[in-house]
């Protein structure tokens, strides 16, 4: 149990807040491992089973359709029964899919593969942010929503060096997937060591007390009495649902299709292109840092939110122009994460302050599978796009949901803003009236 000194300046206050962030953000990381369990092993899986393109993205789409519905249902079941059980479940069938694809004989074991990555990544983000809102203490939540958001990325850049690499040194796709295997176990039982630290029964700082009037910003609490399903009423949960769907459709318009686009356009050798994805995620980790330290000390997190994605949607119109040099070009797409990773931690901490007390788990359930709607949805159009020759509007679809993910962030900080005055308005009169 936590003394009662001051959280940011105690010692032992820090120990713990840091163990917190850093197992969540290895947990975060390995979904986003996950995330790319099949993509970057595509052209052994064609030539192992004589499998088309469209056949390999049909499990891509089903991985983010299952991860989707499975995240909207999995914020429930952490507000019941707790996210910790939820999150070694989450792992386990990472485990599952990994030995699935290691032993495929056919597309149909690869669905199945599919399907478990998803079941397993669905649960990450109520989980997530449940344990870092209840363990980890308010003057280093920016921070751990930082961390939260780079490891994420790192777990991107990871996995098709980790698949790939493994393939390259045994001679056998399926080493490296038995690789992966190993991976999330040895993180399975990492987290289980440390159990205690991720314990949100066992909130340190308690966050969510729904008696507590709130703070500066944050959104009125939901009376104990109404329907679980009573925060879907609240716009700004919508409002943050559409800001994660459209920045996600503009990360997997960078994310897929930006080396291809970037050869169609300015002709650059595929060497220099197939970097520009690994600077883009670096940037954004990098931009995340920083995003960290304002998102901690910011009163308007709209604000944060809207430069970095200004910034970033101007760089994505510029090289959409095709009228840059090349190099330049490829250089501004990698930069522009700086952007989008300045823009996470206060995305996630807007979220956080937009959640009624006691519905984390589902709020940030609803939020986040707005992400995998993104994700499943732009792909079809970006790669027909791609298909008739349209790479400057890769470019261009990215700027425009950028723009309309500003918009959504925007109305979002405005709510909370008029809620904020309506509060300081009733205390004054509750302060006249006494």
């Amino acid at each position: 149990m936590h003394d009662t000194s001051d959280p940011a300046t105690d010692p032992a206050a820090l120990r713990q807040d840091a163990r917190t962030i850093g197992l969540i953000g290895l947990a975060h990381g390995s979904s986003h491992f996950f995330h790319l369990l099949l993509p970057p092993m595509f052209p052994w899986l064609i030539e192992a089973f004589g499998l088309s393109y469209a056949q390999l993205g049909f499990l891509v789409s089903l991985f983010f359709v299952i991860s989707g519905v499975g995240q909207a249902l999995s914020g429930f079941l952490v507000d019941r029964i707790g996210a910790r059980p939820i999150l070694f479940v989450a792992l386990g069938c990472f485990v599952a899919s990994s030995l699935v694809a290691a032993t495929a004989q056919g597309y149909g074991a690869l669905m199945l593969a599919a399907a478990l990555a998803g079941c397993g990544n669905a649960p990450f983000h109520p989980v997530d942010f449940t344990i870092l809102n209840k363990r980890v203490s308010a003057p280093r939540l920016g921070h751990a929503f930082a961390v939260h958001g780079i490891s994420g990325n790192l777990g991107w850049a990871t996995a098709p060096v980790f698949l790939a690499g493994l393939t390259a040194a045994s001679g056998s796709w399926r080493v490296a997937y038995v690789g992966a295997a190993v991976l999330a176990l040895v993180v399975m039982g990492l987290l289980w060591w440390q159990r205690a630290a991720i314990d949100d029964r066992a909130g340190a700082w308690a966050h969510e007390r729904p008696a507590a009037a709130p703070a500066s910003g944050a959104a009125a609490p939901v009376p104990a009495a109404e329907h679980p399903m009573a925060f879907l009423r609240l716009p700004s949960v919508w409002l943050c649902f559409s800001f994660f769907f459209w920045t996600t459709v503009a990360l997997s318009a960078i994310q897929s299709y930006a080396g291809p686009a970037l050869r169609q356009m300015y002709g650059l050798p595929l060497g220099w292109t197939t970097l520009v994805v690994t600077g883009y995620m670096l940037c954004g980790a990098a931009g995340m840092v920083a995003g960290g330290f304002l998102a901690a000390r910011a009163q308007r997190l709209e604000r944060i939110i809207a430069a970095g994605m200004l910034a970033c949607a101007l760089a994505m119109l510029l090289v959409a122009s095709g009228h840059l040099p090349g190099g330049v070009a490829l250089v501004l797409v990698a930069l522009s994460g700086l952007g989008t990773g300045l823009a996470g931690p206060s995305r996630d901490m807007l979220i956080r302050r937009a959640s009624p007390p006691g519905a984390t788990g589902r709020v940030y359930g609803t939020v986040y599978s707005g992400l995998d709607l993104g994700f499943a949805s732009a792909a079809p159009l970006l790669g027909r796009l791609m298909d008739e020759g349209a790479a400057p509007w890769i470019f261009g679809v990215s700027a425009l949901a950028l723009l309309a993910g500003v918009a959504s962030a925007a109305l979002v900080g405005r709510g909370l803003a008029a809620r904020q005055r309506q509060a300081q308005a009733g205390t004054a009169a509750n302060v006249r009236a006494a």
